[in-house]
């Protein structure tokens, strides 16, 4: 009878959990945590039949610093709730819980702000089906788990909630993370020059033939478990598609302002489902700073000996800024801003960047650019995570040099190439998806691998062209993952670009309709648009093998060796490639990284006509001629007046 528990709280739950406690346990009651609580216990539980957040907010404040674990349990919407187990010192409150467990919700913006009212304005009435029958159940599953806490057995509800339907009395356990911005026990260290700065460290690859150095079935046991949860989890829905000619797989990242859906793309749907979390987990990264606390606001001039300049990396024309609609504001050198460090390999030293280029705008605010998820990338290691950070930027700066140049690319004959997944591959979307695919060599001044694949419809109905883009210093790989991009639209918008035709034929001769990131792709489904393209779409051009496109190069067995490569490719043409760490609590426990790649002078990805980004970019205009597609610089007049057709 020496342990002792403190049980606060009121109604059918606390006098159930109490009662079966009593004959083992010294237990001590109270209607509410504000008086009287003792100043040692082993353990606390705040049990009610509804929903009370702020007696949960007090009990964060109550009982960790007092040095006593405590547990909750409540019924709300339906649901019985226990959990999580709270231990002092250690993330992963009730604050956290409630967050994770919302947000998964459809109807997440409604719940949160009903929490916010509860919690002002006290608890909700009593649940409707808390009856004795579900308040028993939920009374049991407490018991258990407060039992194995006293007598130091392995908890079963640290980083998780129970969550019973009170209704059939079906009952699971959901893993939830705990949040890096949580108010009571998120402990996110200042950002800093001294954290910014990166040393190059090896990263062996995981076979002769790879490009990454964790191999997926160790991250297969760890990504499922910790971040798919349709509960809590990070991301928190799954659908295979089943149209494409390859196995695609997307999930939910949910979030406040709307569900985000990222994709996988593989010859497995296992895979695929794999691919398609890390893609999730890489977008909520890019958000908004979760790993460091932002803590410099200062101007540009104030700062100019330290910070990026932000028009170098592109910004809208005053033409822009000045439509009565335009959501941004120019660039204000004297105007306070938040900053994070990144680190410039060209400088050898951390560098300050403006937040918004850090991570990408999902609200506009008082920004002066529109930023999207370019840049961004996942790896299980630093340098992994920069590597591709660096191709995708490669990849896209790579298409829209080729779009608003209008360069006639080299066309490349993928027969050239001995390697049968891609023969397959080809072959695979003509039959299943009827389309026909064209290559072409899209490598710029830096001297990276890039293409671009353009896949035309063999067939009389359905999306006319298809457009995408890949980077890699082995161009195959470069061009199976454009395949696999082109691949995944196939057949599968054709149905919504048939049901918004009109919409799109009106964007042929409005550019500044082309709001969203389909639209891109829909506007050249149209036969009408294909004239466009006709730059590329030249079938008497002759075909290249790949050995006469690109430089066979020694393969490395260290991933660090060819990062370093690139970096060096980018020092020769004096592009300065800048790293922000994005990586999160969430995402450093299982060793995996992200990052944010900006490289200035390249030209930014974006989607909508009206916030193209190319104002000070000058480079859009002389690399066609330094690559010998023009006798001379080309004016801003020459450049392609209409929307890219990036996907």
């Amino acid at each position: 009878m020496s342990a002792g528990v403190v049980v606060v709280g009121e109604g059918l739950l606390a006098d159930f959990v109490s009662r079966e406690l009593s004959s083992r346990y010294r237990i001590v009651r109270h209607a509410d945590g504000k008086t009287g609580i003792p100043e040692s216990a082993d353990l606390a539980l705040v049990l009610h039949d509804t929903w009370e957040p702020s007696v949960h907010y007090e009990a964060e404040a109550l009982f960790p610093p007092a040095g006593i674990p405590w547990l909750r349990g409540f019924a709300a919407c339906g649901e019985g709730v226990v959990g999580p187990l709270v231990r002092p010192g250690t993330p992963g409150c009730s604050q956290c819980a409630d967050l994770r467990r919302v947000v998964a919700r459809r109807d997440r913006s409604e719940m949160w702000e009903w929490k916010r009212t509860l919690a002002e304005n006290g608890g909700m009435p009593r649940d409707p089906w808390a009856s004795r029958t579900g308040m028993l159940q939920t009374a049991h599953l407490l018991v258990a788990e407060a039992e194995r806490v006293l007598q130091g057995r392995q908890a079963h509800l640290e980083e998780s909630v129970c969550l019973i339907n009170l209704k059939t009395l079906e009952n699971s356990r959901h893993f939830f993370l705990p949040d890096p911005l949580c108010p009571v026990c998120g402990r996110l260290p200042d950002d800093s020059p001294m954290a910014a700065r990166i040393s190059l460290a090896p990263s062996p690859k995981i076979s002769a033939d790879s490009y990454r150095c964790r191999p997926m079935d160790e991250l297969k046991n760890v990504l499922g478990k910790d971040y798919l949860d349709y509960r809590t989890g990070l991301v928190n829905g799954k659908r295979n598609n089943f149209e494409s000619p390859f196995a695609v797989v997307s999930v939910n990242l949910p979030l406040f302002t709307g569900d985000e859906s990222t994709a996988g793309r593989t010859h497995s749907f296992a895979e695929s489902e794999l691919l398609a979390i890390l893609e999730g987990l890489e977008r909520y990264c890019g958000l908004e700073p979760r790993g460091k606390r932002t803590v410099v606001h200062d101007s540009y001039r104030n700062l100019a000996d330290q910070a990026l300049n932000p028009l170098t990396v592109g910004v809208h024309a005053k033409e822009q800024y000045a439509r009565p609609d335009f959501p941004f504001k120019p660039f204000d050198p004297d105007r306070p801003i938040h900053w994070v460090w990144g680190y410039s390999f060209m400088q050898e030293r951390p560098i300050l960047v403006p937040e918004l280029l850090a991570y990408y705008s999902l609200d506009y605010g008082d920004g002066f650019v529109y930023e999207t998820s370019n840049g961004c990338a996942l790896g299980g290691s630093l340098e992994e995570a920069i590597f591709y950070g660096i191709l995708e930027v490669v990849e896209r700066d790579s298409f829209l040099m080729t779009w608003y140049a209008q360069l006639p690319l080299p066309r490349l004959d993928p027969g050239s190439v001995d390697d049968t997944e891609l023969r397959l591959m080809i072959e695979r979307a003509k039959a299943v998806g009827g389309y026909d695919l064209y290559f072409y060599n899209a490598t710029m001044e830096n001297g990276i691998p890039s293409v671009w694949v353009l896949a035309k419809n063999r067939k009389e109905t359905g999306v006319n062209l298809i457009c995408a883009a890949g980077a890699h210093p082995d161009p195959v790989r470069a061009v199976k993952g454009a395949v696999h991009e082109l691949a995944d639209m196939m057949l599968t918008i054709d149905d919504k670009f048939d049901a918004y035709r009109e919409k799109y034929e009106r964007m042929l001769d409005d550019p500044f309709l082309v709001q969203e990131m389909e639209d891109h792709s829909m506007l050249y489904g149209l036969p009408q648009a294909e004239k466009r393209l006709d730059f590329l779409l030249d079938e008497d051009r002759p075909l290249r093998t790949f050995d006469e496109a690109f430089k066979r190069k020694e393969r490395s067995a260290d991933l660090t060796d060819d990062l370093k490569d690139i970096l060096q490719a980018f020092r020769r043409v004096n592009l300065d490639v800048i790293v922000v760490d994005q990586t999160t609590p969430e995402m450093r426990r299982n060793s995996l990284y992200c990052v944010k790649v900006l490289i200035p002078g390249m030209l930014p990805m974006t989607f909508g006509y009206h916030l193209t980004r190319l104002e000070g970019l000058e480079r859009v205009l002389r690399v066609p001629m330094e690559l010998g597609y023009a006798r001379q610089p080309l004016t801003r007049e020459q450049l392609n007046p209409h929307p890219h057709p990036f996907p």
